[in-house]
Order: structure tokens, then sequence, then C-alpha cells
């Protein structure tokens, strides 16, 4: 799929409701970047709205709706491209809400899944709280840090991972912030972290989805 291409597409909900989706980028820079990213290196993304995105609020949806948006994705994704190895999650409450659904019921087909920034807890409130329910997982994760991530104390953070066990893998983005950004002083462009970011959860993908050996 050419990386400039973005398909169209709706997305029904179980309630009866639709949101839009499009088919390897969306608007936000980060992400369409990734996906364009990912597109280049033969990964086909599905990116959607949910709902609350959708009618422009800036409070998020209940837990149960946030599930089962992620759920009529993954319906929608498994259509699209059956036989390949299918991965889930997303930046941030995104991946949350993904792992929340994967915790509650296995999502079908899935064979692990990705977070990037995950929100352990809200910034200056410290907290693993929001974590327990990756221990109902049993799926590989992996998890793209930043190590300045103001929503992920690493102090929090490594000690749940590690209790996880060899499902949990941390990838730690050296001066990154929650959006991947660098400072000048790092000596290293927020390009240059983004694109090992990148090959980094390519190279996890492949051995996960049975491409590569370890």
């Amino acid at each position: 799929m050419p990386s400039d291409h973005a398909e169209s597409l709706t997305i029904d909900l179980e309630d009866g409701r639709t949101v839009s989706g499009l088919l390897a980028g969306m608007t936000h820079p980060f992400l369409s970047v990734l996906a364009a990213g990912l597109a280049e290196r033969r990964i086909a993304t599905l990116r959607y709205q949910f709902p609350y995105m959708e009618r422009g609020s800036r409070r998020p949806d209940p837990p149960t709706l946030a599930q089962a948006t992620v759920r009529a994705a993954l319906v929608l994704a498994r259509r699209l491209v059956p036989g390949i190895p299918l991965f889930a999650g997303g930046k941030s409450f995104g991946g949350r809400m993904t792992s929340q659904a994967q915790a509650e019921s296995p999502l079908p087909g899935v064979r692990g899944l990705v977070f990037l920034g995950f929100p352990l807890h809200p910034p200056g409130r410290p907290s693993d709280e929001r974590g327990r329910h990756l221990f109902d997982v049993q799926v590989p994760m992996l998890f793209l840090q930043g190590r300045r991530d103001d929503f992920a104390s690493l102090a929090l953070l490594r000690p749940l991972i590690e209790r996880l066990g060899g499902r949990a893998t941390l990838e730690l983005i050296a001066d990154a912030d929650h959006s991947f950004h660098v400072p000048a002083r790092s000596g290293r462009s927020n390009e240059e972290v983004f694109t090992g970011m990148l090959e980094r959860l390519v190279a996890w993908v492949e051995i996960v989805g049975g491409c590569t050996e370890p």
C-alpha cells in the first residue's frame, strides 16, 4: 500500500452508531507519519476515531464504549486483510483501551499488542493501578516508552513490566517525552528518534508475527 494513500472507512458499532476511519493513516501528525513508515516497511495499518473524538468532545468515552470501538475496528481489519498476522494497540489512551479490551475478552486473531507511550498514570500522580489489567493479557506486549514520559514513571513501569514476565517487552527511548519529542541538547532530532523507534517496533512485530527467528 503506498504510504501516501488512505482509504476512507466507516466502522459500525454494536449500538448502531458509526465512526469514521482511514486505512493507513489519519490526520494526527505523529500517527500519520507512523502509518506511512509502517507502510514503507510493508505493514498496513487501520486507524480510527473513538466516538468522543468523532463528536469533537474533550471528554473520553466510558471504557465500555471505547472497548467496543476497538472490537468493531478489529472486525473490520480482519475482513479487509484476512490471513495476515494481526496486531492491535495505539498511542496513549488508544493503547490502554485496547489492552483493557484484550484483558476483558481476548481480541480474536490478535498476535500481540503495541503501546506507543502507555499512560500508566496522569502527570504528577504516580500510580500503577491503571496497569493492573495487563496481568490478564496473555499475548505478547511491546511498550515503546520515552524516558521523560510524564504519564509513566519508570520507577513504577519497570517493576510492572518485570512482573508481567516474558510476554512484556519494554523499549525505552532516550530523552523522549510522551510525544516522543527530544530536547535539542540530546544531540538527536525528533526524526532520528522516530526512525529508531519505528525500527524497534517492526523488528518486534516480525518476531512475534512469526516472520523471523528471535
